[in-house]
């Protein structure tokens, strides 16, 4: 462009002719005059590109991409695996560059795979569609790494959206995630869009047929929306919940976050949702929260009574205090053993009744054997059995987490009374546990080990001392105290010697 102007302005200006300037430039004088004259000048693309090298391959390549129209969608050719034929198959010794571009071309001249690359903007009304994905993500809960759930619902319409934490992508995970999402949009949107997850699917029929769960359509019913559901494989049919899912994974889950629970962590991740309302998504004017205001008039008012998402279940305790409830033992008192109990699975704990008496309450387990035991159950039993305290399964788990001055009284209690009794009076201080907050036991325990105290007497008289010693009664203001008593009269009283 700098030449073009020098040799314009030169002849324009200064009168320098043509020879002159082609001397100059090292152009030809061709050249000199198309940019006197304005032409453009420069490479000019051709209109016919040959491909010799191809020659009697491109038949070849031609049918087996015509092929692939019958194929599976992720089983066509791609431009490196034709390529990679040709060459050990047919001894091709052309580059790949060459196959590449004709590949290209070939498929814009059959039609192939084009539907899949092009879009259709699309604007959704207010207040009617709402789009529902799960994702998976790392998190560290209570200082260990584990692998979470997370369910996403976003609005097609003004891109609010929710994200919240499971263990697990089950039915009931999937229910309670619904409800708690319910909640925080304030209502119900008319239209839910799901891929074809078995939590909701049983299966997949021609076109956009399905056959539901049993347990979904109840749910649907009690919810009265309408469920939709996108073609298999065909994930860019609600692709606003797909963004979603890896947005939440970019902007709230990094760096890894760290909880003491999912509970914890789900009250965190919700701020998070709460604080995305303010955003401006591209090529919209308005923030998330006033598009939602826009369209939450139009959503299905909540129900009154909330949907029953428990499985109730009948079992009986076995001869280890357990029941066996989804594949997994929890604990119950050991005076239980043998009768009948009512076992209630709900997302996130499991209550266990006899005859309406609540027995326990255990965090939720999943996967399969695994065993939620409260040593509380089993104190009493063991102190029976003393010799059993250091293998029992209760009390090596609880172990763990007991803090140092614990040790250092079981040790006291065992060297000074022996080891069955001391276990047996060590056992009197863990029941101490169950009436009393655990930082005021191990405040009285650290208080008895510092005092060389080896009987749970003191521990428990610590404990009480300690917790009724900011109610000591006072001598009322105003009132005279009593004179000290003379206990000199009773010398003078007479007595056999």
């Amino acid at each position: 462009m700098d030449q073009y102007e020098f040799i314009r302005t030169a002849h324009r200006v200064y009168g320098k002719n043509i020879t002159e300037l082609s001397r100059q430039t090292g152009h030809s004088r061709n050249t000199i005059k198309k940019a006197i004259r304005g032409e453009p000048w420069g490479y000019k693309e051709r209109e016919f590109q040959g491909l010799p090298v191809l020659g009697g391959y491109q038949t070849i390549i031609d049918e087996w991409l015509k092929k692939d129209r019958d194929q599976p969608r992720k089983q066509r050719h791609t431009s490196r695996r034709v390529f990679n034929r040709l060459v050990t198959e047919h001894d091709f010794a052309g580059c790949e560059s060459t196959v590449r571009r004709y590949v290209r071309q070939r498929r814009i001249a059959l039609g192939l795979d084009l539907c899949n690359q092009v879009f259709i903007p699309c604007e959704a009304d207010a207040g009617r569609e709402v789009e529902v994905d799960w994702g998976t993500a790392m998190a560290i809960i209570s200082g260990e790494a584990v692998q979470l759930k997370f369910f996403c619902m976003r609005s097609k319409f003004s891109g609010k959206h929710f994200v919240r934490f499971y263990p697990c992508e089950r039915q009931q995970a999937f229910f309670d995630a619904h409800i708690q999402a319910f909640e925080f949009f304030g209502g119900i949107f008319p239209v839910l869009i799901y891929d074809n997850l078995t939590t909701a699917v049983r299966k997949v029929l021609l076109g956009r047929e399905r056959i539901e769960q049993e347990n979904f359509r109840k749910f649907k019913a009690y919810h009265s929306f309408e469920s939709r559901f996108c073609n298999p494989a065909s994930g860019h049919e609600k692709g606003g919940v797909e963004g979603l899912v890896g947005f939440a994974r970019h902007n709230y889950m990094v760096p890894v976050p760290e909880a003491e629970s999912i509970e914890a962590l789900n009250d965190a991740i919700l701020k998070q949702c709460f604080a995305y309302d303010s955003h401006k998504m591209a090529g919209r004017d308005q923030s998330v929260d006033s598009l939602y205001e826009q369209e939450k008039g139009s959503l299905l008012s909540l129900p009154m009574v909330p949907f029953s998402n428990s499985h109730v279940r009948e079992g009986r305790a076995d001869k280890y205090g357990t029941v066996i409830a989804d594949k997994n033992r929890y604990s119950i008192p050991w005076r239980y053993v043998g009768q009948r109990l009512k076992i209630e699975l709900l997302v996130d704990r499991v209550e266990i009744r006899a005859g309406g008496k609540l027995l326990a309450v255990h965090e939720r387990q999943f996967g399969n054997n695994k065993w939620s035991l409260d040593p509380h159950h089993y104190l009493e039993l063991i102190q029976q059995r003393p010799m059993s305290f250091n293998s029992a399964r209760p009390i090596r788990e609880w172990r763990k987490q007991w803090p140092e001055s614990l040790h250092r009284l079981l040790s006291s209690f065992c060297a000074s009374q022996g080891e069955t009794k001391g276990i047996k009076d060590f056992i009197s201080v863990l029941m101490l546990y169950k009436d009393h907050e655990p930082g005021d036991v191990e405040v009285a325990v650290e208080l008895a080990v510092e005092k060389n105290l080896s009987a749970s007497d003191g521990v428990r008289h610590l404990l009480i001392f300690a917790n009724e010693a900011g109610d000591t009664p006072q001598p009322l203001a105003g009132w005279p105290s009593l004179p000290p008593p003379d206990v000199s009269l009773y010398g003078q009283l007479g007595g056999v010697q």
